[in-house]
């Protein structure tokens, strides 16, 4: 005999996981106010270069998506704001592929390039005079 198909809890816990660490990682953010100096770490591009990297914000970004400050969120990432949206679609995607025993798509190398090509050039801009205004952490 073959072994037993794994039951539904067993196919669907990766996604779970993932939604366990967001929700533990939100709570944080909620009560630990990340916009306070050195309150979450701080980004080693940052301190030794003084450059934004492209997540420079994100956790702020992501404390004010999670308070409904949209705007507050935009000034401090544009691009996780604009990510975020895509990777919930893609963890729903996920977790119906598991429930409903299916495979995992192939997605090409194209598109892992595109993302880092558009992760780059959003990390260049946003450290561009002109640019940092709209781009870069406020």
């Amino acid at each position: 005999m073959g072994a037993p198909v794994p039951g539904l809890l067993n196919r669907t816990r990766g996604p779970l996981a993932v939604a366990a660490g967001a929700a533990v990682l939100g709570a944080g953010l909620l009560l630990h106010d990340p916009g306070r100096a050195g309150s979450w770490g701080f980004c080693p591009l940052y301190e030794i270069t003084g450059l934004y990297c492209p997540l420079c914000g994100g956790l702020r970004a992501s404390a004010d998506l999670l308070r409904g400050d949209v705007g507050g969120a935009w000034a401090m990432n544009p691009l996780w704001v604009l990510a975020v949206g895509p990777v919930v679609l893609i963890w729903f995607d996920w977790v119906r592929r598991r429930v409903l025993d299916r495979p995992a798509p192939v997605v090409p190398a194209t598109v892992w390039w595109v993302v880092l090509g558009v992760a780059l050039v959003f990390g260049v801009a946003r450290n561009l005079p002109l640019v940092h205004v709209f781009l870069g952490p406020r």
